[in-house]
C-alpha cells in the first residue's frame, strides 16, 4: 500500500514508547496533536489542557501510541488496534 492509499487511521512507522520521551517533549507532541486533530473535528467542549490530559491518559492506558515515520521524519499519535 502506498502512502497515498493509507487511511487516516493507519500509520506506517516505528512505535516509540512514550515513557522514553522527555515529559516536556511529550507534552509538546500531544499539544500539537490535539490542536491539529480537535480543530479539524470542531470540538470546542474541552480546554486544551483537558484534551492533552485525555490523550496522555490514552497513552498510559495503552489505547493510543506514539509512532515515528522515518519517511516524513514526523511523529503522530494513533489508536492502538
Amino acid at each position: 500500500m502506498s502512502p497515498t492509499e493509507q487511511t487516516d487511521h493507519h500509520e506506517e512507522g516505528v512505535e516509540v514508547p512514550f515513557g522514553l520521551i522527555s515529559p516536556d517533549t511529550l507534552r509538546n507532541l500531544v499539544s500539537e496533536f490535539v490542536t491539529r486533530e480537535w480543530e479539524e473535528a470542531g470540538d470546542i467542549s474541552y480546554t486544551l489542557d483537558q484534551k492533552i490530559e485525555q490523550v496522555l491518559r490514552q497513552l498510559r492506558e495503552g489505547k493510543a501510541k506514539v509512532v515515528f515515520d522515518a519517511t516524513s521524519s514526523t511523529c503522530n499519535i494513533v489508536p492502538c488496534r
